[in-house]
């Protein structure tokens, strides 16, 4: 089932949902497609609408503040976008730069995406140690970015969509 992103009336990104619930929330007027899967369409009797992708609700919903995205193996994966940080490859497994026997946990700054060669040949030691150069420096992805990464929207490479670049 493909999920949507729900965008506030600000266009600040708050959650993902099913494309049933998307559906509903456009046809009772609660959203609006901002952004539609090309060429493919729901039909009814009455019903004719784009499949969204992109939803934006009508009214703004004050939403608590998140102050951070919680750090999960697969995050770390969707935020380096499965490449692996020391050679660029596929990455399938997380790496500690600074080894957990040595004090390093898993947090966002201290992990990165890694090919399986690559985390066995640096092993329990620091890059530095291992003689390894890390190609892209861990950061932590704030709530927002976890969201878009997640749904493969945020790619430096490519473009913005026009909704995303509307100021708030």
């Amino acid at each position: 089932m493909r999920e949507t992103l729900v965008l506030n009336a600000s266009f600040e990104p708050l959650s993902t949902v099913s494309l049933r619930r998307a559906v509903v929330l456009v046809m009772r007027d609660k959203a609006v497609v901002e952004q539609a899967h090309p060429g493919l369409r729901i039909r009814a009797a009455a019903v004719d609408i784009p499949v969204p992708q992109v939803i934006r609700l009508c009214r703004y919903v004050r939403v608590p503040f998140r102050q951070r995205a919680s750090w999960s193996r697969r995050g770390v994966l969707v935020r380096d976008q499965h490449r692996c940080a020391y050679c660029g490859r596929r990455a399938t497994t997380v790496d500690h730069v600074v080894p957990r026997s040595r004090g390093g946990g898993d947090t966002w700054l201290n992990t990165v995406a890694s090919c399986a060669e690559d985390n066995h040949r640096k092993a329990d030691r620091t890059p530095e140690q291992a003689g390894m150069r890390l190609l892209t420096q861990p950061f932590e992805p704030t709530p927002a970015d976890t969201l878009l990464l997640a749904l493969g929207m945020k790619d430096g490479a490519a473009a913005l969509p026009e909704w995303l670049a509307r100021p708030a």
